[in-house]
């Protein structure tokens, strides 16, 4: 099953640490990826740029309207995802916990919600097929 890994990190707090901590921490946490990998649970991942680069979609008066940045305020943002492969939730937590990541804030573990069959029945419906 895929779970969804949400890392958050204060704001300023990599930017705040020393280069040496900073190339510590990334090689603790590429390493740690590459044996998620090597044993087939890391099934993707991406790290974010600042929130500050951001912005947000809402639905408004009919039409989409664009915000920058994140609208909540927070004490942390988030900095990157990661798609895990783990039999169920406690094997994700069990695996995530030995992250190195996690030592730069928390993290957020969802399961992937399947959508093939929401999907399928709308293909049908969108074809013709569903009457």
């Amino acid at each position: 099953m895929k779970y969804v890994c949400l890392g958050y990190i204060e704001p300023q707090k990599f930017e705040t640490m020393s280069p040496s901590e900073q190339q510590s921490m990334l090689d603790e946490c590429f390493s740690y990826d590459d044996e998620l990998r090597k044993n087939g649970h890391f099934a993707g991942g991406e790290a974010l740029q600042g929130s500050e680069a951001a912005v947000t979609l809402r639905w408004k008066d009919g039409k989409a309207v664009v915000t920058d940045g994140p609208y909540a305020e927070t004490k942390e943002q988030l900095g990157g995802i990661l798609i895990l492969e783990a039999r169920d939730l406690n094997h994700a937590i069990q695996l995530m916990s030995k992250h190195p990541g996690v030592k730069a804030g928390p993290f957020e573990i969802r399961p992937a919600a399947d959508l093939g069959e929401m999907v399928r029945q709308s293909e049908q419906r969108r074809s013709g097929q569903g009457r």
